[in-house]
């Protein structure tokens, strides 16, 4: 019970108000203060009409926590709004669930508002519904590419899905253990990285942190409590460096500001665990921050700040004069102090602090009734980058490798420079030929040699930050050499090179994916003229994103996929259309015949004019009389019924939706028969759950057919429990006795 009480004070300190009290007015004007304080217009009309319209529609709607719904987007607009946005992103951040999770539809919002909003929207609804914890590298991949799309056709709707996520992380203790693990791991693989990608530490940094509390939470524990020791310890430390600096700075005439900061969690956590130190070998874990006008001031500062401290060799950054990937601005310097204490200084400008802190939120500014400018869409060129990729490669393992690798926002970056000073970001580790293909396709097609800083190299050298890279090609050069995929790091070059060798070679590599095919057929007796028809053809180029039947010949000659692969989904097809020819003959039969009964032999149950199709009810939802039901028409075993809330259901694709069949109950037949049932039970371990549950079972006299517990390492318990009711009342009751127990967090029931 003790930790389930700091749970839920954790939750009404954020609140800033007890439980029982419902802040919804008071988080309405903390919304409205903060926009005035940096919006141009006072005019805040557009803003009420929308909390009035979403209060509505989630009228009677609760959270997990037990409060009213309103009280999230509110917070989402809260936290769109201290990133200082537009009026329209705050508005659609207030509207953000009401498409999804109430009876409003886009269409609707555009007329109450404008299309610009429902755009915002639509566009947060789908990235909703999108299941980025796919493992499968197809789906996660295409998750991905549609993230990209919404990304680019307005950066706004990922920061809106950013605040979104940010604030279910703040609440995240009121989900289940599963549930935790599952957004915190999504939240860590994918929303951090954008954060940090659009530069917006604000955001990044506390996603990094709750994300770390729910997926590492003994690391976090101890790491916290040592921070916070070692902090206390060196507080003195600080103040009085922050002193002495200003004092510097002062006597040298920089009008500045200087403060103290402390390292974020995961950060410390992350340098620790890959560079192999203990906190007390990271230097920066304090660091002192200055901030000044300009940029000359940010280097007469560092001049004045090494002329009394004495720096640590390596250990200075100059981040203006070659900014991080996403837009970050600043001058790092780690010091000697007394006592021989290491500390850290970063210069900047405010502009570049509020960079830092913001990222593209600071500088996608949208005029009343305008679009970005040219500036602006700049700060965006990685997106675009992004974007091209995804047009250049339809091999969904290339594009996950280069999200994971050129894409990503935590691996070490090297900066070089062409010799017109032009500065490229590249992976650490790579080559000149990763350099030519950074600045063209032909130009890495034709590499012939390189030089670095003015020096003759081998082109497999290892580039390091800082260097003059020129590349020497020639119209004569033969193309790229195989042997050039073990050197280089980039999955851009890695990619060139391969489409460069299919191209070279895509005549030979179309013969040889066809021989493969056959040659797989014949292996598993499989009728190559029966799977190959031009709709089937279609439906397996679509699934792989594959332009033409060619295309991908050409990708199994070179080994891109594999032949099993293609045939496989050919004859998987065909079994579906040969399956569904079947069973829509049958149904359309049944439906069809005059003077059809519509009662299905199993008590309770009417399917859409069906009377003598065998009727059963699905494992993965168990359906009891009251719950909404849907139809399934199954291969050669009747009609499956589920639940329309059954994950099964919601995630079918399109040949699947076709194959479900009006179902709903007959109220005088359902509750005479018992239904098998079951839910999750997430609670607190005790010695008397077991016995409290059976208890409450036992007086209500239900039937347990099955019951699983299971206990973690932090003591929480899941309790899996299978029994029979009349009806989806009966359950409830049930239900509600059980979440009196001590110790209950929650309740589920199963969806698939």
């Amino acid at each position: 019970m003790a930790d389930e009480a700091n749970q839920k004070d954790t939750f009404k300190k954020e609140l800033s108000k007890p439980a029982d009290f419902t802040p919804v007015e008071e988080l309405y004007k903390q919304l409205i203060d903060t926009i005035v304080k940096y919006h141009p217009s006072s005019d805040v009309s557009g803003i009420e009409k929308a909390y009035k319209i979403a209060y509505e529609a989630h009228k009677g709607q609760k959270r997990k926590s037990g409060e009213p719904y309103i009280i999230h987007p509110l917070c989402v607009a809260i936290i769109l709004a201290e990133l200082e946005l537009d009026k329209e992103t705050i508005i659609a951040g207030i509207l953000h669930d009401v498409v999804e999770d109430t009876v409003m539809t886009t269409d609707e919002i555009t007329k109450e508002f404008s299309e610009e909003i429902a755009l915002l929207v639509d566009g947060v609804t789908k990235l909703t519904q999108l299941d980025l914890s796919q493992d499968k590298i197809e789906i996660q991949a295409e998750n991905l590419r549609k993230m990209f799309l919404a990304m680019a056709k307005d950066i706004r709707v990922i920061l809106i899905k950013l605040a979104d996520r940010l604030h279910n992380l703040r609440t995240l203790q009121y989900q289940s253990p599963a549930k935790q693990i599952e957004k915190a791991r999504e939240t860590m693989d994918i929303y951090a990285p954008i954060a940090h990608r659009l530069g917006i530490s604000k955001i990044k940094i506390e996603l990094d942190d709750l994300s770390m509390k729910y997926l590492y939470p003994d690391v976090y524990k101890t790491l916290s409590e040592e921070v916070k020791t070692r902090v206390s310890s060196g507080e003195e430390f600080i103040n009085n460096m922050v002193k002495e600096v200003k004092h510097y700075m002062d006597e040298n005439g920089i009008v500045c500001e200087v403060d103290g900061r402390v390292k974020h969690l995961f950060s410390i956590y992350k340098k620790m665990k890959t560079q192999n130190k203990t906190l007390d070998q990271i230097y920066d874990v304090h660091a002192i921050r200055i901030k000044v006008e300009t940029v000359r001031d940010c280097y007469a500062a560092l001049g004045i700040i090494h002329e009394n401290y004495k720096p640590i060799p390596g250990r200075f950054k100059d981040y203006i004069a070659m900014p991080k990937q996403n837009m970050y601005q600043s001058l790092h310097t780690t010091l000697i102090g007394p006592g021989g204490k290491p500390f850290e200084i970063q210069i900047r400008t405010y502009e570049m602090h509020k960079t830092a802190e913001y990222g593209i939120a600071a500088h996608w500014k949208y005029k009343e009734g305008g679009g970005s400018t040219n500036k602006e869409e700049e700060k965006l060129s990685w997106l675009r980058q992004v974007l091209e990729w995804q047009d250049t490669t339809s091999d969904n393992k290339e594009f996950m490798s280069f999200v994971k690798t050129d894409f990503d926002l935590f691996s070490d970056q090297v900066y070089c420079f062409t010799p017109a000073g032009d500065i490229k970001n590249l992976p650490k580790g790579s080559t000149p030929i990763d350099f030519a293909y950074s600045i063209h396709t032909a130009v890495g097609n034709k590499l012939i040699g390189a030089r670095v800083n003015g020096r003759q190299v081998p082109i497999e050298t290892e580039l390091h930050n800082g260097d003059r890279v020129e590349i020497v090609t020639s119209q004569n050069s033969k193309g790229p050499s195989m042997d050039w995929l073990n050197v280089v790091k980039s999955s851009q070059a890695k990619t060139k090179i391969n489409q460069w060798f299919r191209q070279e070679n895509k005549v030979d590599n179309i013969q040889k994916g066809k021989d493969a095919i056959a040659a797989y057929c014949k292996t598993k007796n499989i009728n190559l003229s029966e799977i190959m028809t031009p709709e089937l053809m279609e439906k397996t180029l679509q699934r792989y994103n594959f332009a033409s039947w060619d295309a991908m010949l050409a990708s199994i000659g070179h080994g891109g996929i594999k032949e099993g692969q293609i045939v496989n989904r050919l004859v998987e097809e065909y079994n579906k259309q040969e399956a569904s020819k079947i069973t829509e003959e049958q149904i359309v039969e049944k439906i069809n015949m005059p003077g059809r009964g519509t009662k299905g032999p199993k008590g309770g149950i009417i399917v859409q004019g069906i009377d003598d199709v065998a009727v059963r009810f699905s494992k993965c939802c168990t359906p009891v009389p009251g719950d909404d039901i849907v139809g399934y028409v199954t291969r050669g075993r009747g009609i499956s019924i589920h639940r329309t809330d059954c994950i099964n259901v919601i995630c079918m694709d399109e040949f699947d939706r076709e194959r479900l069949i009006e179902a709903e109950w007959a109220s005088k037949d359902a509750v005479s028969e018992l239904y098998s049932t079951e839910i999750n039970i997430y609670a607190n371990d005790s010695k008397g759950l077991v016995f409290e549950l059976s208890k409450i079972f036992n007086e209500a006299n239900i039937n347990l057919t099955g019951m699983n517990v299971r206990v973690n390492k932090n003591g929480k318990a899941t309790v899996s429990v299978k029994f029979e009711v009349h009806s989806k009342e009966q359950l409830n009751k049930v239900i509600a006795k059980i979440r009196n127990i001590e110790g209950i967090i929650d309740i589920e029931r199963t969806t698939g």
